[in-house]
């Protein structure tokens, strides 16, 4: 074989290191390079679980908002038509105060419900925020500065029209 330019212990050698190489390379590299990605995954996962979570609770909270606005509303007709019993004077008086009555829970629960979304919506973002410093982390390769980070992230946000706050 040397004839055609192969020199065989030489080209065994090569392979042998290779093989050395290969089989170190998967014990020391890919298997922990798994690992990370399978607790990134994991993580993820659990991130998604938990906004599932958040949203059921939103959803729940809204009904409970609702059912109580509905009991409000009952009430506040109770009290008309007791109203309308006593008299044609108090009658107005009556309205007037259920009127009043409703507006205040009712502007109290709508601002109970911005509140409770705009503290999701701010857990959330905060949420992306780490997911996305985390990605560019892995994708540039290199550890830049946290802050610098999470400024560059909130312009991007505060620009975005799904998570601006209507």
């Amino acid at each position: 074989m040397e004839g055609l330019g192969i020199n065989l212990p030489l080209l065994i050698a090569f392979v042998v290191n290779f093989l050395i190489l290969f089989g170190l390379l998967t014990l020391v590299l890919y298997r922990p390079v798994l690992r990370v990605l399978d607790e990134r995954q994991a993580k993820i996962k659990e991130s998604i679980e938990q906004a599932e979570r958040i949203k059921e609770q939103t959803t729940r909270s809204e009904e409970e908002i609702k059912a109580h606005l509905e009991t409000a509303r009952k009430e506040g007709q109770t009290v008309i038509a007791q109203a309308t019993q006593i008299g044609e004077r108090l009658k107005e008086e009556a309205k007037e105060k259920a009127r009043q009555e409703a507006e205040t829970i009712l502007a109290k629960a709508q601002t109970e419900i911005r509140q409770e979304r705009d503290k999701i919506i701010d857990d959330l973002r905060k949420e992306f925020v780490g997911i996305a410093i985390l990605a560019a982390e892995k994708v540039t390769r290199e550890t830049l500065d946290k802050e610098k980070h999470r400024k560059l992230i909130d312009e991007v946000l505060k620009e975005s029209a799904t998570f601006k706050r209507k």
